[in-house]
């Protein structure tokens, strides 16, 4: 399943390439890709774990900068 979200208050794109890095291990995850520039998250992940996997990129997202919201 692959679905893209937004990401606000995303300022920093050394923090993008670091989130994009912590996801992208992450068991299930098939690809990730975060652009700085539109501001969002494309997740592709397995679609029985999709729903865990999200949950883990977002705890992911706020390790890297608490400020980031996924919408």
């Amino acid at each position: 399943m692959k679905k893209t979200f937004r990401l606000k208050d995303l300022d920093c794109a050394n923090c993008a390439a670091k989130m994009e890095s912590r996801i992208a291990k992450l068991d299930g995850v098939n690809a990730v890709s975060i652009s700085f520039m539109t501001q969002k998250m494309t997740l592709d992940a397995q679609d029985n774990l999709f729903d865990t996997v999200l949950e883990q990129a977002k705890k992911a997202i706020k390790k890297v900068d608490s400020a980031v919201e996924v919408l």
